[in-house]
């Protein structure tokens, strides 16, 4: 989907998802240089999100809570095996390990998150030590594979906006240069 369709289709709706803000930021930065038309639609993003004819889609309105209880599980074993030995593990590795293997504890409310987390401290805490241990075993074993690779990048939400803006900022001269 090009950039113009993306902002003809946040203008129609009200709506930037993540999804679309995702495309823009891909095009943009697999795009070596924008078209005029790609700037102009690109403009209208920026000042319809500025003025709140469109709004940008929070990526999460949800949570697991199943992340929480894993992290919290897994910091603990980490922390236990670090302090007694020389080796260092990889957290992230670990969390993700086990959260691929446990069953997922949305909520919306925080209702609904005390409820998970009650949930699963009576009935699934034995299960995600269980994960968390074999994750830490597998990590352990585990040789040092592509050692060059990249962790994913947290988007802070504002990145879409400020890469627009910066965008206008590099390019806006040679724009106002073309349309006059």
């Amino acid at each position: 989907m090009s950039i113009e369709k993306i902002v003809e289709q946040a203008l129609e709706d009200g709506y930037l998802t993540p999804a679309m803000e995702a495309e823009v930021g891909r095009i943009c930065d697999t795009t070596a240089e924008l078209s005029i038309e790609e700037y102009m639609a690109l403009d209208r993003l920026m000042g319809a999100l500025l003025t709140g004819e469109v709004v940008a889609v929070p990526r999460k309105q949800f949570i697991n809570l199943m992340e929480e209880l894993v992290l919290t599980e897994a910091i603990a074993r980490v922390a236990e095996i670090e302090a007694a030995s020389d080796c260092t593990l990889d957290l992230g590795d670990i969390a993700a390990y086990a959260l691929n293997r446990l069953p997922p504890l949305y909520a919306t409310t925080e209702e609904g998150a005390d409820y998970q987390r009650f949930r699963a401290r009576e009935e699934l805490q034995p299960l995600i030590e269980e994960q968390v241990k074999e994750a830490i075993a597998c990590n352990l074993n585990q040789p040092v594979f592509f050692p060059e690779r990249q962790a994913i990048a947290k988007n802070s939400g504002r990145e879409l906006l400020d890469q627009v803006s910066d965008l206008l900022k590099t390019y806006a001269y040679q724009f106002e240069a073309k349309a006059s």
